[in-house]
């Protein structure tokens, strides 16, 4: 198909967004432009990472852990990239 020029249509699937992040959207109005802000693979990132836990209290720490990067437009491992040595 795309040797023919045509492009396959990706089905989009949206992780739903947990409780916690989206009660914390409501108390934080700027945290939800910065999630916004990210690529989808970062926010997707985040989704999954915060939907783990079975326990609220849990879910709720990781997002406040993150905030900051959130904040920073940072992914997940970004810092992980800067720790890296240029040759």
């Amino acid at each position: 198909m795309e040797k023919a020029g045509l492009e396959v249509a990706l089905k989009k699937y949206v992780e739903p967004l947990p409780e916690e992040l989206l009660e914390k959207f409501k108390e934080l109005p700027n945290l939800k432009i910065a999630f916004e802000g990210l690529t989808p693979g970062r926010q997707r990132g985040y989704i999954i990472h915060f939907s783990q836990p079975k326990q609220s209290k849990t879910r709720t720490n990781r997002i406040e852990k993150c905030q900051p990067k959130i904040m920073k437009g940072e992914g997940m491992n970004d810092h992980y990239r800067s720790m890296r040595k240029s040759p």
